[in-house]
């Protein structure tokens, strides 16, 4: 934390930063000297509309030119797979493209929507809630020749927590504006303050509030009402800003018509305490760029508030805002005191049912590496509303060039394609496509897209690899054990192992990513040293991975407790070793229990007070819990490998015990087979 803390600042500015960066709506000179910069909703923008907007637009109005930059698709990287399966090489399409003939399929679309608008009209206001609160929001109107275009059309929004836009250098930038390509195409945008956040009046009372989801229906009511827009509402945004989505859907406006969420969690406390272990790192870290920016980041006032009085009074009503770092320690176990009263109760995943009988389409959007992808995954499994989901290669912020380029091409095509069909009621087929697109990734710069109608896939065949005796003579761990699909015949395989509490996985994960910091995990083999390991000989063939693994340790303790993290890695031919995907228990927390929800088959651990229970010094525990889901091939030549440790101590809490170090007996033998399960695909 104390390298995190250094930079937190740079960190808060270079978040709104990147947005625009990766937008490349900025003139050249600023692009140039932004475009190091990151952040953690770097697909999303922000977006709102007034109705002083129309009455004041003479005196308020800017006007920006939107530049017709051809939209590419990188050679580099990917297959695109269309829904026939066939998979095509990315190719180079511009919007100046004579079509010859209509196209619509995934990160395709020519000849159904025209891009026509090539200016818009950006003003701000408040509007005013049912409790009198004011709400700050920005709206961006297509424009001809200095004008807004009078005719109604959709509209499309975002509900920020992170500021509704960011000011560079005397000029300020809406988020609205980043949904340039919805513009061009006839949509209006709008960006909006979250209550107690920004220029917002109001107190923030914590994530995904009540008050927060109402304010949600009522600003959707009230730009379907304005005489600019004809009554068809969208949302989009990232992160926070898709979770909302699915809060807004909840409370079902009658104008909102279809969301795109952009990596969205679906149950809060699995997010903070995965397997029962405290997040501290991305807890804390989020919990400082969201206090900084509601204190110390001035937000831009409205257009009326010209010297800044009424954002400067919005601010001290932030003072008291709902602190995720004060409060989120309270929570142990999901059923506790402060779980029913406190933030926990507006989990996304406790309104299922109000979602679903709102009937608004929902288009998802991940990453196999975002800290939301088993959310993601989830949502699919619970949504009864017209539902798509696309998963790509990247992470919650994409630093990788290549895979920036293609998730921002895709998201724009894909976002106009969903509008499109439900917001103008264009034909385009993309409800009869299959549901579901994502890439399989082959090697880190390298992948292909696929695509399916179920998840998990119908093909899928679950495959134990169990833990035996080394040595694999590829790595000098704690024990260097052998992975193999052939079961220990013997009762007495046993492995030893005195926690280390300073492994980690270092500073640059996907917890660290999905806080809008770069990810880049080194070399694992360091870590696996600390550890106990299981590595498969060289493999004679690829093996493709699709879903989610996972493990079952049987295991005692010389305590009464510990946290058991595995990771699966992939050991290229180098001796190097890969970060695929990972998971965590902490063993106290090991009762099964049925999920609320669909689960897809997955191990559901209550994390309730009346479900604890410590381990018996005299007596093997199962614990048995999934790992993200992934989408890999381990290719020929390379080897697979689990690492079990007791700590991850750069990103989650250590639950350090007293002197002696506690040992863990770990067994893999024919009465306790310790394995991990993994969805092996075939092609045929």
């Amino acid at each position: 934390m104390g390298v995190k803390n250094t930079l937190l600042k740079l960190c808060v500015f270079c978040l709104l930063c990147f947005i625009i960066c990766t937008k490349s709506y900025l003139k050249p000179g600023l692009s140039d000297v932004l475009k190091n910069n990151t952040n953690i909703m770097n697909d999303t923008g922000k977006l709102v509309s007034n109705r002083s907007l129309v009455t004041k637009k003479k005196k308020f109005v800017s006007v920006d030119k939107i530049k017709r930059d051809a939209t590419t698709i990188p050679g580099k990287g990917g297959l695109l797979a269309s829904p026939d399966g066939n998979r095509h090489s990315h190719s180079r399409l511009t919007e100046s493209r004579v079509k010859a003939k209509t196209i619509s399929r995934f990160g395709h679309y020519e000849g159904y929507s025209k891009s026509i608008y090539d200016e818009w009209i950006q003003t701000s206001q408040y509007i005013t809630m049912r409790d009198g609160v004011k709400i700050a929001v920005d709206i961006v109107r297509p424009a001809l020749d200095g004008k807004p275009v009078e005719e109604p059309l959709p509209l499309v929004w975002t509900h920020s927590r992170y500021h509704r836009g960011l000011e560079v250098g005397g000029k300020y930038y809406s988020w609205a504006t980043t949904v340039k390509t919805l513009i061009r195409h006839g949509y209006i945008a709008a960006s909006v303050d979250a209550r107690g956040c920004g220029a917002s009046f109001g107190r923030y009372e914590g994530t995904f509030s009540p008050a927060e989801s109402r304010d949600a229906y009522e600003l959707t009511e009230w730009f379907a009402a304005q005489p600019w827009c004809d009554g068809n509402i969208g949302m989009y945004g990232t992160s926070y800003l898709g979770i909302t989505q699915f809060m807004a859907a909840s409370q079902a406006p009658p104008h909102l018509k279809a969301i795109f969420p952009n990596m969205a969690l679906f149950d809060i406390y699995n997010i903070m305490y995965p397997g029962g272990v405290f997040r501290f790192d991305f807890v804390e870290t989020w919990g400082s760029i969201t206090r900084e920016l509601d204190i110390s980041t001035v937000a831009l006032p409205v257009e009326k508030d010209i010297k800044g009085k009424m954002r400067d009074e919005a601010i001290k009503d932030h003072l008291d805002n709902w602190d995720i770092k004060l409060e989120s320690r309270r929570l142990k176990f999901r059923d506790g005191d402060f779980y029913k009263n406190g933030f926990f109760r507006h989990n996304p995943s406790e309104n299922l049912d109000s979602i679903n009988k709102s009937g608004i389409a929902v288009y998802q959007w991940n990453g196999w590496f975002d800290v939301f992808t088993r959310s993601a995954c989830q949502w699919y499994a619970n949504l009864d509303v017209p539902n798509k989901l696309t998963i790509g290669p990247w992470a919650h912020g994409s630093f990788d060039k290549t895979k920036r380029a293609e998730r921002r091409h895709l998201t724009s095509i894909e976002q106009l394609r969903w509008f499109d069909y439900w917001l103008k009621g264009i034909d385009n087929g993309i409800m009869n496509e299959p549901k579901i697109n994502y890439a399989l990734m082959i090697e880190p710069d390298k992948w292909e897209w696929r695509s399916a109608n179920t998840w998990p896939l119908p093909n899928e065949k679950r495959v134990n690899y169990y833990f035996n005796k080394g040595p694999s003579q590829s790595v000098q761990s704690v024990n260097d054990g052998l992975l193999s699909t052939r079961k220990s015949s013997n009762n007495e395989g046993i492995d030893k192992y005195s926690i280390d509490y300073s492994t980690t996985t270092g500073t640059s994960t996907r917890w660290d990513n999905g806080c809008g910091f770069p990810m880049k995990y080194p070399d694992m083999t360091e870590n696996d040293r600390k550890g106990l390991t299981y590595t498969t000989p060289v493999l004679n063939e690829d093996i493709i991975i699709i879903g989610h693994p996972v493990i079952t340790l049987y295991i005692m303790l010389t305590a009464n407790d510990g946290d058991f993290y595995a990771f699966l890695e992939e050991i290229d031919e180098k001796g190097f070793s890969h970060y695929i995907t990972e998971g965590v228990l902490r063993a106290s927390h090991r009762s099964l229990s049925k999920a609320p929800y669909k689960n897809l088959g997955l191990p559901y651990h209550s994390h309730f007070r009346e479900d604890f229970k410590l381990l018996d010094k005299n007596e093997p525990a199962a614990l048995v819990f999934d790992l993200h889901p992934t989408s890999v091939v381990f290719n020929a030549g390379h080897r697979i490998r689990v690492t079990i440790t007791c700590a991850d101590k750069d990103n989650a809490e250590v639950r350090y015990c007293d002197r002696p170090t506690p040992v863990v007996s770990l067994y893999r033998n024919s009465k306790y087979p310790s394995c991990i399960s993994l969805p092996v695909y075939s092609n045929n």
